[in-house]
């Protein structure tokens, strides 16, 4: 006959075993990329990304009309301030774009493409159905929306679709998940279908730090920070990433970051890092082809 400590024991063996089970699988998974090194002159690689998903996302987690209504700035107004932003910087940044703003702000994604931006999957309405034939479907929309207005395929996606399946439409990479902090190769449990996956963390997503009421979060937890603050964490993640000759992968929202004061900050940032002439800014899908190119998948099978 067992003891309560016993029995709590074998769930507490089990749960270790299942943890085992998972951090092996996943390790077959992941292929980080040896001797790596950015191209000669550059120390360090920064990304500065945008989630366009402006009300689809808020639509999608049912929020109330005011949470709509604060997604769609993102469209009328947002996203028009980071173009202003980056222009101004002459930086190339990359825009992952569910399908449907190609039908609800047409003229935000011509002026992106025609800056000189990259334009990158990010499912049809900001979600992922579970079924595999919708998946397909949606990666398919969403592809040749974005091909009207690149003018070809887009190669990028920040999504949870199978890797398998964005292959098959010609996708190069993506950039949803954070097992590194440098590129590296993620491949599907079976070890094949590897993409390149260009890391980002919660920590450099601004809408942890400037949307009130983000997620459904509890009223205790909903604390907006200082844009001075967030400079100052940002920037130490720059300068962290600098020291090792690494990789900055910024994302932001235009209806988070559209705002007047959070595009300061951004600029200011901006200005910091562009004191270091070493840093190659860049879009996303420059990253990935100079990784393919240079640092091919050694391991896992394509």
């Amino acid at each position: 006959m067992h003891s309560p400590n016993d029995l709590h024991g074998d769930r507490h063996d089990a749960g270790l075993d299942e943890l085992a089970r998972v951090v092996a699988q996943e390790r077959n998974r992941v292929e980080p990329i040896e001797g790596f090194a950015w191209p000669y002159g550059v120390r360090m690689a920064v990304n500065l990304t945008a989630d366009y998903d402006t009300m689809l996302f808020r639509r999608a987690l049912g929020e109330p009309v005011l949470q709509l209504a604060k997604g769609e700035f993102g469209g009328r107004v947002g996203i028009w301030r980071l173009l202003e932003l980056f222009g101004k910087h002459e930086i190339p940044a990359t825009f992952f774009t569910p399908g449907r703003i190609g039908e609800l702000f047409p003229e935000s994604l011509r002026a992106a493409v025609a800056g000189g931006h990259e334009l990158a999957d990010h499912m049809w309405e900001h979600r992922t159905p579970k079924e595999l034939h919708w998946q397909i479907d949606h990666i398919a929309k969403t592809t040749a929306v974005l091909t009207q207005f690149i003018g070809r395929a887009p190669v990028g996606t920040r999504s949870f679709y199978p890797n398998g399946a964005l292959k098959d439409a010609g996708y190069l990479y993506n950039s949803v998940r954070s097992a590194s902090q440098m590129p590296y190769y993620l491949a599907d449990p079976s070890g094949a279908n590897c993409l390149l996956e260009l890391p980002y963390h919660a920590a450099l997503t601004d809408t942890q730090f400037f949307n009130f009421g983000w997620m459904g979060s509890s009223a205790e937890a909903q604390r907006l920070s200082d844009p001075e603050r967030v400079l100052e964490l940002w920037w130490d993640a720059f300068l962290a990433q600098y020291e090792r000759g690494g990789y900055l992968n910024i994302c932001l929202h235009p209806y988070v970051s559209g705002r007047a004061l959070r595009i300061a900050m951004l600029d200011e940032l901006i200005v910091r890092m562009k004191q270091y002439t070493d840093v190659w800014f860049t879009t996303c899908e420059a990253v990935a082809r100079y990784c393919y190119d240079t640092f091919p998948p050694r391991t896992l099978q394509p």
